[in-house]
């Protein structure tokens, strides 16, 4: 078939990114990995950098949270995580142990859903990680399916454990083994894990079939064995796990057909329309455009095509949903189904689970501290001022994340410090994003004393003063919580609008005035937040995010 080269390539790449220790690399180091020319891989690295899949950072690039979306589009489309994960949660609070769901992938084992127990001996797989089959109690039923072809590839592949990363390497089990440990599964309904991936984890596994009959997922509850052996796990799980399996299958099949009927209007409703009508236009076009030749248009596009897929969809919805000729639509859902990332049935496209090894496991296990600190050290590069983050903690604010400047005369606070959110640009931030009852209840009960002699003290005037934060959408402190010391401040939201802490940018009253001040801070600093609020958006959009 004509492949797409460029995008390809492109996916080589970022293959290569998401390897272990290679989240973070140099170019040069990119084309060793890879084997391409450094003038592709550098031509690779512009386009995904303007996309915002890879930042750059001094004289590397990193993988960056937008790199999620075609991951998020198929933990949508598959349908199992929305159906599954509420009994997941249900089912980990009832056994106290974590719950996994996990999907067939050639002859892996993907991990789509971690509900996972807070112990010092716990589950640590993160979403997207890649498990051998014979290593794991799901593998086992996945592999009762298995046809002919399919074990041929798991036996060719046995030796090679650098494709699975996330499992301690351990010599490769015996083909007789573990096809004695398939026909129980089989046989049983049922397969266990007695420490195959590691010494001390056991686990416990059922599947959970689609409506094709197929085992679509399987639940797995795993525990240690300072809590459980293999049997006893299955002993105390079982019967619960059996009893949950039909309301499981129908959740799932409710789903799948939810999906369907959403695939069927857009393809109904793009079928009478036109390049006019389309969801949007192509944004490669003009990014080629901006950039040049060194922007790689089919790369973009692929990408495009990839997040679209948040569902099975008709060759005609692709393309208006992306705002692609429908040639330039077919050429890359060819291309990805040559690569292994989307499936043919008739006439739909969907995408596979193969596409969660682009970067997902490392970003979906991303901290708070860890999304906005690049972000905030850009803001620092550009400002030349120190940035912070913030939390309202009861009527103080809390230091979450920092980057300091480096000059003579600087703001030193360190994480965890905490001031009276009264006297702070951040803190009235986040008093003014409280619904009004709750903001004069708080204040009511503050102790509003003079930190300085310009700090507000009169109760009236501060609820004027957060009223006003509120309309505007920034605060600014002027010499109240410490003399000579101004500070700015911009809320940063969730993905539900709500917000969940605030960015300022500190400086000294003495570097000029404050018509001045505000105009250099104000709109750096609104750009870096609104950049933080995409990047939180794509992160929490599958996943749950522990806010600090």
């Amino acid at each position: 078939m004509d492949v797409v080269g460029p995008l390809e390539r492109g996916l080589t790449v970022l293959r290569a990114m998401s390897a272990p220790g290679g989240h973070r690399m140099r170019p040069s180091e990119l084309a060793r990995a890879t084997g391409l020319a450094r003038s592709t891989v550098d031509r690779v690295l512009a386009t995904l950098v303007h996309l915002g899949h890879l930042r750059e950072t001094d004289r590397e690039v990193e993988l960056a949270p937008p790199l999620m979306e075609p991951g998020n589009a198929y933990l949508t489309g598959c349908g199992v995580p929305d159906a599954l994960g509420p009994v997941a949660e249900r089912l980990a609070d009832e056994f106290d142990e974590s719950v996994s769901i996990a999907v067939p992938d050639g002859d892996g084992v993907r991990f789509v859903t971690q509900i996972t127990r807070r112990r010092t001996m716990s589950l640590a797989f993160r979403i997207g990680d890649l498990l051998p089959a014979e290593r794991c109690a799901p593998g086992a039923l996945f592999a009762a399916e298995w046809d002919e072809t399919a074990r041929a590839a798991w036996l060719e592949r046995r030796d090679s454990p650098e494709r699975f990363p996330a499992v301690p390497a351990r010599p490769a089990a015996s083909a007789e083994e573990f096809d004695r440990r398939v026909a129980r599964a089989a046989a049983d309904g049922w397969s266990a894990d007695d420490q195959l991936i590691e010494p001390g984890l056991v686990a416990v596994a059922v599947p959970v079939r689609g409506p094709d009959g197929r085992t679509a997922c399987a639940v797995s509850v795993a525990s240690h064995t300072s809590r459980h052996t293999a049997a006893s796990l299955a002993e105390a799980t079982l019967p619960r796990l059996r009893a949950e399996t039909s309301a499981m299958e129908e959740a799932l099949a409710r789903s799948l057909a939810e999906r369907a009927g959403t695939s069927r209007t857009a393809a109904t409703e793009g079928a009478g329309g036109t390049a006019a009508n389309a969801v949007g236009a192509d944004p490669a076009r003009t990014a080629k455009r901006e950039l040049g030749p060194e922007f790689l248009q089919s790369l973009a596009r692929g990408l495009t095509v990839m997040c679209a897929l948040d569902g099975p969809r008709p060759l005609t919805a692709v393309a208006e949903a992306t705002g692609l000729a429908r040639a330039t639509a077919r050429r890359a859902l060819l291309t990805l189904e040559h690569l292994g990332y989307v499936e043919r049935t008739g006439h739909d496209f969907r995408l596979l689970p193969r596409v969660l090894e682009l970067g997902y496991a490392h970003l979906s296990s991303l901290g708070f501290a860890e999304i906005v600190q690049p972000h905030m050290a850009d803001l620092v590069r550009r400002t030349r001022e120190s940035a912070s983050m913030a939390v309202l903690d009861g009527d103080d604010i809390r230091y979450v994340a920092r980057v300091p400047t480096y000059s003579i005369m600087s703001v030193d606070i360190t994480l965890g410090t905490r001031f009276p959110a009264y006297a702070t640009s951040m803190g009235r931030v986040l008093l003014a994003d409280l619904p009004h009852s709750e903001r004069a209840a708080l204040l009511a009960g503050t102790a509003l004393r003079p930190i300085t002699e310009r700090t507000v003290t009169d109760p009236a005037e501060l609820a004027e003063i957060v009223d006003g934060v509120a309309e505007r959408g920034h605060a600014f402190v002027d010499e109240e919580l410490e003399a000579g010391l101004r500070s700015l401040a911009v809320p940063v939201r969730d993905g539900t609008g709500r917000v969940v802490a605030a960015l300022n940018v500190a400086t000294h009253a003495a570097r000029g005035p404050v018509e001045e001040t505000l105009a250099a801070l104000l709109p750096p600093l609104t750009e870096t937040a609104a950049r933080i609020e995409a990047d939180l958006r794509v992160v929490t959009r599958r996943k749950r995010l522990r806010l600090p």
